[in-house]
């Protein structure tokens, strides 16, 4: 038997995606064959996002600077903005250096059976960004669900007025499929064939 605390930590760890009792375990077994520089080092890691880390308030990224660093990089294309429902659906799109603009995080998608609402996500941030002008294109680049595509259809309608080009990306992506889970061949090609939406 394992102390309560190697126990706690076990646990700690299996409730992160992707790793059951059985991975958390043996995660927690290798940490302690390697306390004196793997632990430590995922201690101080751990200990350093805990303390700076904060969300962009441009885009909703979350990074240890506000605003983040996409949002401060002066080589990106400040006209082309890629609307993500999620911060993983960015860092899954932005991995694959693929997209040069820049990105707006919604928080999550339209649900009517889990009562999120436009209100409940940043698409009025969205449509103030998309207002001040300098914007030419927005790449809609929504989850292929049916919650995804409901939302960005709502988004295309509450951007009609707005003199931008709206894409989306292509339905090569797979039904049901969530961007953070794609190669990134898959997602150079759903964005090279990204299409006007309607």
């Amino acid at each position: 038997m394992a102390s309560q605390e190697i126990e706690a930590l076990t646990t700690a760890l299996s409730r992160l995606p992707g790793l059951g009792p059985r991975s958390a375990r043996r995660a927690v077994l290798w940490l302690i064959k390697r306390r004196d520089s793997s632990l430590l080092a995922l201690l101080e890691a751990l200990d350093a996002v805990r303390e700076h880390l904060v969300e962009c308030a441009t885009c909703g990224n979350v990074d240890t600077s506000n605003p983040c660093g996409i949002c401060t990089d002066p080589r990106r294309d400040p006209r082309s903005l890629c609307v993500v429902e999620d911060v993983a659906d960015l860092w899954a799109l932005d991995r694959a250096k693929l997209f040069a603009g820049k990105y707006h995080v919604l928080g999550g998608r339209l649900s009517a059976l889990e009562g999120i609402r436009p209100e409940d996500l940043t698409i009025g941030t969205l449509i103030e960004r998309v207002s001040q002008g300098g914007i030419d294109e927005v790449v809609l680049a929504m989850n292929a669900t049916l919650e995804g595509q409901t939302t960005a259809h709502y988004i295309a309608e509450r951007l009609e007025g707005y003199p931008v080009r709206i894409t989306q990306l292509a339905h090569g992506l797979p039904v049901g499929g969530e961007l953070d889970y794609l190669d990134e061949g898959t997602l150079a090609q759903a964005l090279r064939a990204r299409r006007p939406m309607g």
